[in-house]
């Protein structure tokens, strides 16, 4: 009987230090933890090799008349074919993917400082039809 209660005693004076510290050590709590901005696009692998997609899984393309990296020259009647990979207007840089402003003040996603579009053409993830159209746009590849 006393075994139990000494048992008991112990049990208790150990726990209680984890509950009052919340995080079950005796040292300081640990920091928070940050969230990193999610990426707007994933690299996924093809018979063509590695290509970037949005998250959507539509294949990404950069324009070779886009060569600042700071703004983009599709603009007006060029998006109702390749639309601009859209961010928000509070996005944030992460990794290799930077946030450009358009003409229109809009927002747009950029991979090592090339636009990033999208093109109707596309249909379902993963298809790369708008490559067919004209020689200027190439798929995103992330050794790009």
């Amino acid at each position: 009987m006393l075994r139990c209660v000494i048992a008991a005693a112990v049990i208790a004076l150990s726990t209680a230090s984890a509950l009052a510290n919340s995080h079950g050590g005796g040292g300081a709590a640990p920091p928070p933890k940050t969230e990193t901005p999610p990426s707007p696009a994933k690299v996924i692998l093809t018979k063509q090799g590695p290509k970037l997609v949005d998250l959507k899984g539509m294949t990404l393309y950069t324009y070779e008349r886009d060569t600042t990296g700071k703004t983009s020259n599709c603009n007006d009647k060029c998006t109702e074919s390749w639309v601009p990979l859209p961010a928000t207007a509070d996005a944030k840089a992460v990794g290799d993917f930077t946030v450009i402003s358009r003409n229109d003040g809009s927002k747009m996603w950029a991979y090592r400082y090339r636009p990033l579009y999208t093109s109707p053409a596309d249909k379902a993830p993963g298809e790369a039809n708008g490559i067919a159209t004209t020689l200027q746009w190439r798929i995103a590849r992330p050794e790009d």
